[in-house]
């Protein structure tokens, strides 16, 4: 059974949400583990704001890129199908062939880090054309006004937001925007049961 995604409690675990919700995106309810969630949340919320308060600066891209890897060895030894690839940088883009988009199409989803007012992390679950479905994890009720930015509100298992390829790919601090390419950061994630092959992307969209 999959679950509707879900909003952060806090101003500060975007980050924790995304992974979480890349996850119940994934896979059934019934497969994924209990201790998912505690592991999750002891590695994230590592940052310390400027007064010296644990957990009110949100997530490192440090822990982003330990969680990616400990994932990978959890996955390995519960047996549960989960891939994780941490990428950076160059590496990460929006674009025709870039591994986000590769990954979206075969049925993966992508946690990215990107600019809404300060650095926030979103899940992304799929690609339509020249847009990304994306879940942000920020309850926020009013719409954007930005151009290429669309609040969905039925479809709570896999989106909340259709943006497009240009809002993420901009270099400043615009709305949505993926930001200086030096300092991008993502994980993806599969279902090895449901991961499709580019082979079998291909042929799909023949």
């Amino acid at each position: 059974m999959k679950i509707p995604l879900l909003y952060q409690r806090t101003e500060y675990d975007c980050g924790p949400t995304s992974l979480l919700n890349a996850i119940s995106f994934l896979f059934d309810l019934e497969e994924i583990p209990p201790d998912i969630l505690r592991y999750v949340m002891m590695y994230t919320l590592d940052r310390y704001n400027e007064r010296g308060e644990a957990c009110k600066n949100g997530t490192s891209q440090m822990a982003m890129l330990f969680l990616s890897n400990w994932l990978n060895q959890y996955a390995k030894a519960k047996r549960l199908g989960l891939i994780c690839e941490y990428l950076s940088g160059e590496q990460v883009k929006v674009t025709e062939n870039s591994k986000i988009v590769d990954t979206l199409r075969q049925g993966g989803t992508a946690v990215v880090r990107l600019f809404d007012e300060c650095w926030h992390y979103v899940t992304l679950t799929g690609i339509m054309s020249n847009t990304v479905n994306m879940f942000d994890p920020y309850y926020f009720e009013e719409p954007y006004e930005e151009a290429g930015i669309e609040t969905i509100e039925d479809k709570p298992f896999s989106m909340n937001r259709n943006v497009t390829f240009e809002v993420l790919n901009q270099t400043g601090k615009q709305t949505y925007s993926l930001g200086p390419v030096k300092s991008r950061e993502a994980v993806l994630l599969y279902n090895a049961a449901t991961y499709e092959t580019s082979e079998d992307t291909i042929e799909y969209y023949l």
